[in-house]
């Protein structure tokens, strides 16, 4: 018996790099926070790293600093004694700066409101995007990126950076 083709990643991966190049100029960080998943999402997003999917070549890399992060890949259900390291995460980011929800377990599919957990990322965090599965896919995971790279450059492009000898409101160009 064959293996079946994998899945074609062309089209995807080259509109993403081709985002991110215009965006951020070569690369775009991403900080992954687990808030108490069982490991099947961590193992999809691993396989980004691979050779088929190849994230670098794409100018993503992942980043063990939420200070140099742009995107936060949070799975898992949103436990309660996850709290304070996703808060800290969150604040140590700078802006502007995208969350993305993978898996069934940060959407709410899984575990219900409880003593123990919020229920859903989005209780917590304000999410901008939804990747689902148990666990998603590669290639989901690359779309879930390439729609949060839209996002990310829509927030950009609403920050204003007016330096302190400008006037209010005068153009620093």
């Amino acid at each position: 018996m064959t293996p079946s083709p994998p899945e074609d990643v062309g089209p995807v991966a080259d509109e993403l790099a081709a985002r991110i190049r215009h965006l951020f100029g070569r690369s775009l960080h991403i900080r992954t926070l687990d808030t108490g998943s069982c490991a099947a999402c961590e193992s999809e997003i691993r396989l980004l790293s691979a050779p088929h999917y190849d994230l670098h070549r794409l100018g993503l890399f992942f980043t063990p600093s939420p200070r140099h992060a742009d995107l936060l890949l949070v799975t898992g259900p949103a436990l309660r004694v996850m709290d304070e390291a996703v808060a800290k995460t969150w604040t140590a980011m700078p802006d502007p700066k995208v969350v993305v929800a993978v898996g069934a377990c940060a959407l709410g599919g899984v575990y219900p409101r409880d003593p123990f957990a919020h229920g859903q990322v989005d209780d917590i965090l304000p999410v901008d995007v939804y990747v689902p599965g148990c666990p998603p896919s590669p290639l989901a995971l690359l779309h879930g990126l390439l729609v949060a790279v839209g996002k990310l450059s829509d927030k950009a492009g609403a920050l204003t950076f007016v330096s302190d000898d400008s006037p209010e409101g005068s153009d620093p160009r």
